[in-house]
């Protein structure tokens, strides 16, 4: 989801005034790897440049570099080796959500950048990894989406919110977990 500001003062209030403010609502759905334990969380952390890798970005959970950034996240569906998340932005960094979740140990789904496109949580059967080798061509992309965007009109002050439907690929990938989890029996859950 995308908006722009097609006038000089939409320019001026899109920037400072709604991010700084803190007047936007942002929520992404994410499908992530492993069983999040918990229902719902708060993810704190610095986010800067990997000091390695400067196509990544890593958290400073210190505050000794970066700029501070918090996800909020819900669980939604747990499907064993993964989980449905719904995460709420209370900062806008660079690769949030998809720092934040490698951080806590729950890297997105297919996420190539951050190493989520290898089998990160369960079996060593053929039969598992050909299963997520066909969610991985199902979802060629990390399985992140902006599901939500709102924020105050400039002019009228008016709350405008703007929904997105999850898109077909994300929704047969999560189906195809779904119909898998209720197929199996997770007694070695990582």
């Amino acid at each position: 989801m995308l908006v722009l500001a097609k006038t000089e003062l939409a320019v001026d209030y899109s920037g400072p005034t709604i991010l700084h403010t803190k007047t936007t609502e942002r929520e992404y759905i994410a499908l992530v790897w492993g069983n999040i334990e918990a229902e719902e969380g708060t993810i704190e952390g610095n986010i800067d440049r990997h000091v390695t890798n400067r196509m990544q970005m890593a958290v400073y959970p210190d505050g000794e570099q970066g700029k501070h950034a918090v996800t909020h996240f819900k669980v939604l569906e747990r499907f064993g080796y993964v989980t449905l998340v719904s995460c709420r932005l209370e900062t806008g960094r660079t690769h949030q959500i998809r720092v934040h979740m490698k951080y806590i140990g729950h890297t997105l789904f297919n996420d190539e950048r951050y190493g989520g496109n290898l089998i990160l949580k369960g079996t060593t059967f053929t039969k598992y990894k050909q299963f997520v080798d066909n969610c991985f061509k199902v979802l060629p992309r990390q399985a992140l989406h902006a599901r939500t965007l709102g924020f105050e009109h400039p002019i009228t002050k008016e709350f405008l919110r703007f929904e997105s439907e999850i898109p077909q690929d994300m929704v047969e990938c999560i189906e195809k977990w779904r119909v898998y989890s209720k197929a199996q029996t997770f007694e070695e859950l990582e």
